[in-house]
């Protein structure tokens, strides 16, 4: 598996699909176990991101961790990544640049298979109710939320969350957000 990782990462490195690899310094493809039963999901890198490659690495990402922790686990034992792969200048995605970027994020689900899918935000959450055809509503009535899915090949859970850039903007969500995790605890120790 770590080989197909590694070919797809190499195929993102080379993605020139649309204009977004001409913004980007690395490309952020994803970190974490590479059979970890949990994936997070968020929209795309930010600054911090771009500089270094890695996934949620500037406030929102020491946020994330903090949330992890409040679940009981570590980023090593989750897969983090992101809709889009590369820098998104104004933090807007077009939907040809999502559908573009997208391919990669489905072969990433495919080869890690896990059991737990964690989309934060809004963006990411309306991707992944579309890809599995569940009905879609404003993350403010679906956060925390525990959802079941079942494909031909698989079984998982999808728990849309708030992304933590969200309590970063409005700090009133802080405590929201916080309590969500706190409750997933139960969930996501399950795994």
């Amino acid at each position: 598996m770590k080989d197909d990782l590694s070919r797809l990462k190499k195929k993102v490195e080379d993605c020139r699909k649309c204009k977004l690899w001409k913004t980007r310094n690395k490309p952020v493809f994803g970190e974490g176990s590479d059979n970890a039963k949990i994936m997070l999901i968020g929209l795309g890198p930010g600054y911090h991101e771009n500089l270094g490659g890695r996934p949620f690495v500037g406030a929102a990402g020491k946020l994330l961790t903090e949330l992890l922790t409040l679940a009981g686990r570590q980023r090593e034992d989750v897969y983090i990544t992101n809709i889009m792969k590369c820098y998104l200048p104004n933090n807007r995605p077009t939907e040809k640049q999502i559908k573009a970027c997208t391919p990669y994020l489905n072969e990433q689900v495919e080869l890690i298979k896990p059991t737990i899918i964690m989309p934060l935000g809004n963006i990411a959450n309306r991707y992944i109710f579309n890809k599995f055809q569940l009905p879609l509503a404003p993350i403010g009535k679906l956060h925390g939320k525990i959802l079941s899915i079942s494909t031909l090949l698989s079984q998982a859970t999808i728990i849309p969350m708030y992304h933590p850039a969200a309590a970063l903007r409005n700090p009133r969500l802080k405590d929201i957000i916080k309590i969500d995790w706190k409750q997933m605890a139960q969930a996501l120790n399950n795994e």
